[in-house]
């Protein structure tokens, strides 16, 4: 049996890192101007909503430990509230990125002439890189504001043992 702090959030972990993972599928084959506009951006969703996830989870074990001592103004932001919109919000900003980079200038389908003598290669143009270079930086800042909260969180009572349960 497994127990996790909040398993609601578990869940939508798992299934956002098994959606990410699947995403893979949209890069193989022949690509179309479809797959071309949903592979980085699904990719780029799905991945921040699992890392939005392990803040949020991170965020709400050290909530849980400020807010054990007497009179402390954090007891008002533990609860599971908290964490969602945590998730929702983090997830949101991945989302209106995406949307606007498919907005402005989407992946399109390319024909490439002048990789190999001879031959078409049918491939993905990113259309706008800074666009696509905005979507793979916020998932890197949002690993490391997980990475900073972790660290942080540390130093946490011997007595909190997440894995105790497994």
């Amino acid at each position: 049996v497994v127990r996790a702090n909040n398993h609601t959030l578990s869940f939508i972990l798992l299934v956002s890192i098994k959606l990410s993972f699947l995403s893979v599928f949209l890069f193989l084959g022949r690509p179309v101007d479809i797959t071309c506009m949903l592979q980085q951006t699904s990719f780029g969703i799905t991945f921040s909503i699992a890392v939005s996830c392990i803040l949020a989870k991170t965020i709400m074990v050290c909530v849980a430990f400020k807010a054990t001592k007497p009179g402390s103004p954090w007891r008002n932001w533990v609860g599971v509230k908290v964490a969602y919109c945590i998730v929702i919000f983090c997830s949101i900003i991945q989302i209106l990125i995406s949307v606007i980079w498919l907005t402005i200038s989407p992946p399109f389908l390319e024909l490439n002439f002048l990789s190999e003598p001879g031959q078409i290669i049918i491939q993905c143009n990113e259309g706008s890189v800074i666009a696509f270079y905005i979507v793979l930086s916020y998932m890197g800042l949002l690993a490391s504001v997980s990475f900073i909260v972790a660290f942080l969180a540390r130093s946490l009572p011997d007595s909190f043992n997440e894995a105790k349960y497994i």
